[in-house]
């Protein structure tokens, strides 16, 4: 039987993973808001599905129908998933389904004061969002366990890639060093998350698993060696009690912790090719791959 992918949500990580999966698919359909975004999909080989979080199109219902596989990179809203609301109208959609993905966040463990988390701990969400998503994860493995669907959970750190990453925000003149006494973040770099999913999907794995870097850090101290790669001189530190944020910027750093990949590793098989910041921009800087492909 040939394999075919549903993704929801093609955007900047889907992009990464349907690069790595295209040769193991017989077909890679990627739902969008947008009809402008059609000929984008197409010259990347993705079968474009308008969906605008809400209704189930004729189209949709056939790529349902006939998924062996489904990728969700949407995220919850005040009236649920809405990956899931449109399952729920679309009747008989299981029958070929073989594995089903969720692209989470760290952000569902809320505060933890820099301590490290994994997937055993307590997920004590701080924002609305976060709550949201901890919310959609149980309905999501709750599905699983009633349809017998392995269904893996990746909870993903801040995301970077071509085009999105400390360098361009330097080139834009965005970039700020912010610091906040204790702070850390985690990051991680769109092909690892495409190789999860590869892994995942080639396992049949079914769970929760962190996908981060090896290394939680300041931010100002990504700011400050990009800039040093870029041999340019950093910006004055900014106090962050004291800087100009706007609240969502400023919550994220209400969320302080250090995440372990542990668990991807010794479940998953993963081998990290952008294990810490350091290398990361090191690499990038050096291939020119920092800038949108």
């Amino acid at each position: 039987m040939d394999n075919h992918l549903l993704i929801f949500g093609f955007g900047f990580t889907s992009q990464a993973v349907a690069d790595r999966l295209q040769s193991k698919f017989k077909s890679i359909c990627g739902t969008t808001r947008s009809a402008e975004k059609f000929d984008v999909l197409k010259q990347q080989d993705i079968e474009p599905i308008l969906f605008d979080g809400e209704t189930v199109s004729a189209e949709l219902q056939l790529a349902l129908n006939n998924a062996t596989h489904l990728l969700v990179s949407i995220g919850p809203n005040s009236n649920g998933d809405p990956v899931l609301n449109a399952i729920s109208k679309s009747g008989d959609q299981f029958k070929h389904l073989q594995w089903a993905g969720y692209l989470s966040t760290v952000g569902v463990y809320g505060n933890h004061d820099g301590e490290w988390v994994n997937e055993e701990t307590e997920c004590k969400p701080v924002s609305k969002r976060s709550k949201e998503r901890v919310a959609t994860e149980t309905e999501w493995l709750q599905l699983g366990r009633q349809t017998g669907v392995p269904i893996a959970i990746f909870r993903l750190s801040g995301i970077y890639g071509p085009g999105r990453n400390t360098f361009m925000n330097i080139e834009k003149g965005k970039a700020r060093r912010l610091v906040k006494p204790g702070q850390v973040f985690n990051r991680i770099h769109r092909e690892d998350i495409a190789q999860a999913v590869d892994l995942a999907i080639e396992a049949k794995v079914a769970g929760i698993f962190n996908i981060t870097d090896d290394l939680p850090a300041p931010p100002q101290d990504v700011v400050t060696y990009a800039f040093e790669l870029m041999g340019k001189e950093p910006p004055k530190e900014i106090d962050f009690a004291s800087a100009d944020l706007t609240p969502m910027a400023r919550s994220f750093y209400g969320e302080n912790k250090r995440v372990s990949n542990n668990k991807s590793k010794t479940h998953l098989g993963m081998t990290y090719h952008w294990p810490d910041y350091k290398s990361s921009l090191q690499k990038m800087w050096s291939t020119g791959s920092w800038r949108k492909s």
